[in-house]
């Protein structure tokens, strides 16, 4: 195969970027928040593996495979990297509690950190390579998902598309591509982003594909370069790329303002409600009017919530029939937010969803766009709840952020707890379930020992 055509570019600019990150010149916090982000995507892809979409994937890969060399994090087995990447995306973003980047609509960790993984274990690379990898990732993802949207999350699904460069630019940290090698990889990585939100519209499956198939696709594409493979150069700004076909008016500023100085993971949130992330300021507003009001539900005589349109547009499900439409119900999630004062899994549970408390309160919810709060997003995610009780007493609040956000942000101690809570619910060998634990505190302070779960933790 002839030499690679020479590039130029924003493309180019990440390609020099992502070469040259190193681990030495992450700031600490930093460095600790991709700790942070690691954490919290393995309770969710532990907890995810044991759920249908899940089993379906590994059953498919099963068939079509055999072990390998990459981790299948909810089980322990090893398959081929393209495979471990595909299962753990998938499986990290089922129960809706992988992190999210508000400022971009963006689920870094679910297609990003997979891809990671499964490169950093069949290279035999350190866990300071794989966090470093991480660090990379999410900032090429983010801010290609801060430059398409809002515009491009109209009909799609940010973290499917943008996760697939985020994912590439992951794994072609790992392999050490150069600069014009990654552009290439970026290339192969835009030519392959897809993810529609009709799928929101019936309820389906394709959410968690989108994120497995994201990371699938970045990983292939960063290997594929590697190899000669060649993508377009100018995949985001060129006259047919990501940015034509998929934005209104997209902003390539975005792209590399504060690149290399600032890296975009310290704006990373968590997310402490097993449902949409354009649900959870409205449920926090209803945790807190609960908990203040002492009232039961019955005693409600109406709940107005308030909000911006993206919110309605993906969330605005108002009698969800399923556990995974009430997910994407504000309605229901603020009713059950009233009546439990948490959104933990089993409020979405089939059970969860018939509680007649629930059912009822959600009768007398009404969800409406306000023009104020509507111009805020998506610096902000904001939310207003008025409770009018049967007495006759209101109750107004007004919130920009949720708990878990990077401006009201979750303590570490939290987190765990987090990860604690989703991994007792799972259906996860304990012994194994003791060698994940081990390998993510290694992670903590990272060194140059291997980035495998298996081998780290036994290290």
């Amino acid at each position: 195969m002839g030499a690679l055509v020479p590039v130029k570019g924003y493309s180019l600019r990440f390609g020099e970027f992502v070469a040259g990150v190193h681990y030495d010149m992450l700031p600490a916090p930093v460095r600790h928040a991709a700790y942070r982000a690691v954490l919290d995507w393995t309770g969710s892809a532990l907890r995810g593996g044991g759920e249908p979409p899940a089993r379906i994937i590994k059953g498919l890969v099963d068939a079509w495979d055999g072990p390998g060399r990459a981790t299948v994090l909810p089980t322990g087995e090893t398959t081929t990297p393209p495979w471990a990447a595909f299962i753990n995306g998938a499986a990290s973003h089922i129960v809706e509690m992988d992190d999210l980047h508000r400022a971009s609509t963006f689920h870094p960790a679910a297609p990003i950190i997979p891809a990671a993984l499964a490169a950093a274990e069949d290279l035999g690379r350190s866990a300071r390579d794989f966090i470093t990898a991480v660090v990379v990732g999410y900032d090429v993802g983010i801010r290609i998902a801060e430059a398409v949207n809002p515009s491009h999350y109209r009909y799609w699904h940010t973290t499917g598309t943008c996760g697939t460069f985020g994912a590439a630019a992951a794994v072609a940290k790992l392999l050490d591509l150069t600069p014009d090698q990654v552009v290439h990889a970026l290339g192969s990585a835009g030519t392959q982003a897809a993810a529609l939100w009709e799928f929101v519209r019936e309820g389906a499956m394709s959410k968690p594909l989108h994120t497995g198939k994201a990371a699938m696709n970045g990983l292939l594409s960063a290997y594929l370069a590697r190899d000669g493979f060649t993508g377009a150069t100018r995949i985001l700004e060129g006259e047919q790329g990501f940015f034509a076909a998929m934005a209104d008016g997209a902003d390539a500023t975005r792209l590399t303002d504060g690149l290399g100085e600032h890296f975009k993971i310290v704006e990373n949130d968590f997310k402490l409600h097993a449902c949409c992330g354009h649900t959870h300021t409205a449920a926090d507003l209803a945790i807190a009017a609960s908990t203040e009001l002492g009232a039961s539900a019955d005693q409600v005589a109406s709940i107005t919530v308030e909000t911006y349109p993206e919110a309605v547009q993906v969330a605005g499900i108002e009698r969800p029939r399923t556990p995974y439409e009430a997910k994407f119900s504000i309605a229901y999630c603020v009713a059950a937010a009233w009546v439990r004062r948490d959104l933990a899994p089993p409020a979405f549970s089939p059970e969860g969803l018939q509680d007649p408390a629930v059912r009822s309160l959600m009768e007398r919810i009404h969800v409406e766009i306000a023009d104020d709060l509507a111009a805020r997003y998506p610096a902000d995610w904001p939310a207003r709840v008025t409770v009018t009780l049967r007495t006759g007493e209101r109750w107004t609040r007004t919130a920009d952020q949720p708990l878990g956000s990077y401006r009201n942000p979750a303590s570490d101690e939290a987190l765990q707890r987090k990860f604690d809570g989703l991994v007792a619910a799972a259906a996860v060998d304990p012994g194994w379930l003791r060698r994940v634990r081990a390998w993510l505190e290694g992670l903590k302070e990272p060194g140059h020992g291997p980035a495998s779960v298996v081998a780290g933790a036994a290290a």
